[in-house]
């Protein structure tokens, strides 16, 4: 392989919500088994939190330094920074550099695009989304990639930030509106993508043939849907060794003894090869918390487009 050290300076990720999706499932199709793939390493720092996460394959070998910092919104300045690495798999010479949080903002939504594609009910069309932020408008370009999406239901926090995130779903001509929590009554699709720590409506509303995601968690003790949307759904993750660690979500209900630890809880490559059960006669619940092997599969990808066409803008 070539290798083109000018990449090092800072480049713009170019890839679509497409390219993205499509570059985690090759990944995975290829056998790679996110099992396998290193922990992440959380790291409490004054300001909140600093997340170390690599990986490697055989061509490539990463590394995101984020930090997740919960006062930077009252400051203006984004919740999650830092910057991705991404360096030549034989030689460990540095390749390209990224921006973490825009990484992080490409591939989480690419992750649950992967899913949701196979675990919604075919015709979805109704998204109801709990957030209006830069994870909320990425989940629904990523959707908008797999699904037959027609209908927006946002639930924010905060009224403006809301009605502004109405008012560009519009523009895509979908169907667009505000809602509250028991919008989930009539959905197809949930994705949760917040700050929230305790859950964000009642999982008894959600329809049996609904698939639910939820996706701004990564702590034990923190989660985003109940015990009662988790005790009755299919249930499905990246991994289960990430999951069983980081995702209150499932973690939680294991405490109450909602869950079992042995019920079935197929992972990212299991759903994507088709060995994974996906039931019609209850919700399909998938949660993720962000694992290292997707950031290297999108950096990667986005460093062969950029070989492809020469230059990293």
């Amino acid at each position: 392989m070539s290798l083109h050290p000018a990449a090092l300076h800072p480049a713009q990720l170019t890839l679509d919500p497409a390219q993205a999706v499509e570059a985690l499932e090759r990944v995975l199709l290829d056998g790679l088994d996110p099992e396998t793939c290193p922990a992440r390493t959380n790291l409490p720092v004054p300001a909140g939190e600093l997340l170390l996460m690599p990986a490697a394959t055989a061509e490539y070998t990463g590394i995101k330094i984020a930090g997740v910092a919960p006062a930077n919104p009252g400051r203006g300045l984004p919740r999650i920074t830092g910057s991705y690495l991404l360096l030549d798999g034989p030689t460990l010479q540095p390749i390209a550099l990224y921006d973490g949080a825009a990484l992080t903002a490409l591939r989480t939504p690419a992750v649950t695009a992967v899913a949701l594609r196979r675990l919604a009910a075919p015709g979805a069309s109704h998204l109801v989304i709990f957030g209006a932020g830069p994870q909320a408008y990425g989940h629904l370009d990523a959707l908008r990639a797999v699904l037959p999406l027609t209908r927006l239901t946002v639930v924010g926090r905060r009224a403006e930030p809301a009605a502004e995130f109405v008012a560009h779903a519009r523009t895509l001509g979908l169907t667009a509106a505000t809602g509250t929590a028991d919008a989930v009554a009539q959905a197809d699709v949930v994705v949760c993508c917040t700050t929230a720590r305790t859950p964000l409506f009642d999982g008894r509303l959600v329809p049996d043939h609904a698939a639910v995601a939820a996706v701004g968690s990564h702590e034990p003790v923190a989660r985003e849907v109940d015990s009662a949307l988790v005790a009755r759904s299919a249930r499905y993750v990246e991994a289960r060794s990430a999951a069983l660690r980081e995702a209150g979500d499932l973690l939680i209900p294991l405490g109450e003894a909602a869950i079992a630890e042995s019920d079935e809880l197929a992972n990212l490559s299991e759903i994507v090869n088709d060995k994974a059960v996906v039931p019609a006669d209850r919700p399909r619940f998938f949660k993720s918390v962000g694992m290292a092997w997707q950031d290297l599969a999108v950096a990667a990808a986005q460093y062969e487009l950029y070989t492809m066409h020469g230059n990293v803008s």
